[in-house]
């Protein structure tokens, strides 16, 4: 792809879906699906941060995703501690800053200890910001910042939230909204992600399940993304 005249969004945000999916047309458990899909972020991740992404966040775990037989989700638990294990020295010599975005409730501590300890290792990186939506969901964050509103009114007594102070009482204020949001296996629906932050966010849907998707299909994602008209509500007056 030639990227010297192309608009590289800042920030993408991913919904990694499919990879029960691609294990199960291969005759193979999902877990094993999940390990591939760990295995295309590892590549996502590198070539993101090489053609200037300054900011990736994926749906790693949703609040929703407890649901699922006890041996995935345990599985998938473990898998994420041994990715943090295996790639954190990777992703500083890659210029990763790491950060995990969800609630704590459920997680072991064990699991805890290693995201913080990893966050703390990569936290002066500055290249990309890499943030894993773990334990999310784009409802309760919502909520969650309401509840600190209801808090501090009781001491800043506020007149009025304005949009602007709403957002910073989301997760993640500092990371800016995504302008592209990816959806892999060609699923057309949002599945409770980002819900505020994705307001004027452009969509890609593709029918690649995530072990499949690679750099070439990243590629064709931001060149969808250049043929955009973006207008956020209003309009381009040429």
């Amino acid at each position: 792809m030639d990227k010297e005249n192309l608009l590289i969004p800042k920030h993408i945000a991913i919904i990694m879906d499919g990879n029960g999916r691609w294990a199960k047309k291969r005759g193979k458990i999902r877990l094993e699906g999940h390990r591939a899909g760990a295995n295309s972020l590892e590549k996502i991740l590198r070539y993101a941060g090489e053609i200037g992404i300054k900011y990736l966040t994926v749906y790693a775990f949703s609040t929703e995703n407890w649901k699922r037989p006890q041996k995935e989700v345990s599985g998938l638990m473990d898998l994420f501690g041994k990715y943090l294990d295996k790639e954190k020295k990777n992703l500083r010599e890659q210029g990763v800053k790491l950060v995990v975005t969800g609630e704590k409730e459920n997680i072991s501590e064990k699991l805890l200890k290693k995201i913080e300890a990893t966050e703390k290792y990569l936290e002066n990186c500055d290249k990309i910001t890499f943030n894993i939506a773990f334990n999310y969901g784009g409802r309760r964050e919502i909520v969650n910042a309401v509840n600190k509103i209801l808090i501090d009114n009781k001491t800043k007594k506020f007149e009025k939230i304005t949009e602007e102070e709403f957002s910073k009482y989301m997760y993640r204020p500092e990371i800016p909204d995504p302008e592209l949001v990816i959806r892999t296996s060609g699923e057309f629906r949002i599945s409770n992600f980002l819900l505020w932050e994705i307001a004027y966010s452009e969509f890609y849907i593709t029918d690649v399940f995530w072990p499949d998707f690679d750099e070439n299909e990243l590629d064709k994602a931001i060149l969808s993304f250049n043929k955009r008209d973006r207008r956020y509500g209003g309009l381009n007056v040429k």
